[in-house]
């Protein structure tokens, strides 16, 4: 598809990255309150939705630590199983993100996708007690993530509409960190379930499961009666959206105003005709760098395969059944504590920045996780799994929102998750594939030498940081 070198995204891309502070002074010159001040701070819908994640997140790694366990002791599956399970799921859930994002844009409501789609999950989750079978698995799994799909794209836009462009990093750092707090309480509550109902806790009975992922649906029940009562309605969350457009037009026609290399732009691609123009299922509107970002996080997805396979390795080591779900509960605290920092660095050192340390410190754990060999090696490794997250997570989702027009930002965070399901099937099956036919240490070189040259793209084809330091010159 063409591009224009003077598309109205990128004067938008001036207009937000204001949102780039330093460690003294926010956008106006004022002083930065402290970091957890800042986080109270945050707007009542950003603390309302990552309390629904934390519910969700919460039921669903009840679950997800002993899935492949079950799936590989109870079920007697094979990696290559486990890969088609997880990543066709993960995939579906992508794919669908678009087409919610985009219809959330069109009809300027977000809340009831976002109901409707942890409602589906909480219904069908449950269900994995009763399977007795891989394909039964797989459609409970299946379903599962298309509730995902159908609520994450209008959810993160929510998010981006509430938050002003100097906080986004803050906002998308504090959801994603009470998503993964979810994910310490879930590994907890599964492991004491795990103690109460199997008799032997390294060899769990399919009965002994069933319960225990019954147990798992209290969460989620309550994820959607507080995302049905407490989430605002988006009609304030449009309005909010008009508002935020308007002020961020006005900065970018100050901004031209004061350099002269913007009166060519001005003249040819006015920003009031694209806040004007509604949003179209397209990507064009949407700037080169925007574009380049989803080619590169394609290609880093294909690195990224289900971490299943992690929690398969940390078995492979002699890490125990029941002790797994406390492994995973350790992640998901350096999770946490990275992304209440890592949120906030984005807005003080740039999305890109992190992004770049992040996808770094993901292809030395996979490296790591080729040769580990011990059960201290791998409790390390998975903490310092966590860093990634915290670092890469937030900023992403805030990166998106920086380099698109506000009216148009479901759509964008639609085709941010297409571009992530395009190759999160082809990675899982690719990581099950390699392990079975190579052993797990060359499945896990390659995924380390794929994330390695994604990072390196990404530090050098996309230019957010560019554009930053112009408009900081500008404002001052």
């Amino acid at each position: 598809m063409a591009e224009t070198d003077t598309d109205p995204a990128d004067e938008f891309d001036r207009s937000t990255e204001t949102g780039a502070l330093d460690d003294k002074t926010g956008v106006l010159g004022e002083r930065t309150p402290g970091l957890f001040r800042r986080y109270r701070r945050l707007p009542r819908n950003v603390l309302v939705i990552s309390l629904v994640s934390f519910l969700n997140d919460a039921s669903s790694e009840i679950i997800y630590p002993l899935l492949p366990v079950f799936l590989a002791g109870a079920l007697g599956v094979t990696p290559v199983v486990i890969g088609l399970i997880e990543g066709g799921a993960e995939s579906v859930s992508s794919f669908l993100k678009l087409f919610a994002g985009y219809f959330s844009d069109r009809s300027g409501r977000r809340k009831a996708p976002v109901v409707f789609g942890y409602a589906l999950a909480s219904i069908v989750r449950p269900l994995l007690g009763f399977a007795t079978s891989w394909p039964q698995v797989f459609a409970v799994r299946f379903a599962d993530r298309v509730g995902k799909g159908i609520r994450s794209a209008p959810r993160d836009a929510m998010i981006a509409d509430s938050a002003t462009p100097h906080e986004r990093g803050l906002a998308f750092g504090f959801h994603r960190a009470m998503d993964h707090l979810g994910a310490v309480v879930g590994p907890l509550l599964g492991f004491t379930l795990l103690v109460l109902i199997a008799g032997n806790r390294n060899a769990p009975t399919l009965a002994e499961y069933r319960w225990i992922f019954l147990a798992a649906s209290v969460p989620a029940l309550a994820a959607v009666l507080v995302a049905a009562f407490a989430i605002r309605e988006t009609r304030k969350d449009r309005d909010d959206g008009r508002a935020s457009r308007k002020a961020e037009r006005e900065r970018a026609d100050a901004l031209r105003a004061e350099s002269s290399d913007d009166v060519e732009v001005a003249a040819v691609t006015p920003v009031d005709a694209a806040v004007a123009a509604p949003p179209r299922f397209s990507l064009r509107g949407f700037d080169g760098n925007f574009k380049r970002f989803l080619l590169i996080i394609a290609l880093f997805t294909l690195s990224n395969s289900s971490d299943a396979f992690l929690l398969l390795r940390a078995r492979e080591v002699g890490i125990s059944t029941a002790t797994i779900p406390l492994l995973w509960a350790a992640l998901h605290v350096t999770k946490v504590l990275s992304s209440l920092v890592g949120g906030d660095l984005s807005d003080r050192l740039g999305r890109k920045t992190l992004i770049v340390t992040g996808w770094l410190f993901y292809a030395a754990v996979y490296l790591g996780f080729a040769y580990v060999s011990t059960v201290g090696g791998a409790w390390v490794l998975f903490l310092v799994y966590g860093i990634y997250f915290g670092l890469a997570e937030g900023a992403e989702k805030a990166l998106v929102a920086d380099l698109v027009p506000a009216d148009k930002r479901g759509t964008a965070y639609g085709l941010y998750n297409l571009a992530f399901s395009i190759t999160v099937w082809p990675a899982s099956l690719l990581m099950g594939a390699l392990w079975s036919w190579r052993g797990a240490s060359v499945a896990f070189v390659a995924s380390a030498c794929v994330g390695t040259l994604a990072a390196l793209l990404l530090a050098t084809a996309v230019r957010p940081g560019a554009l930053n330091i112009k408009v900081r010159g500008a404002l001052k």
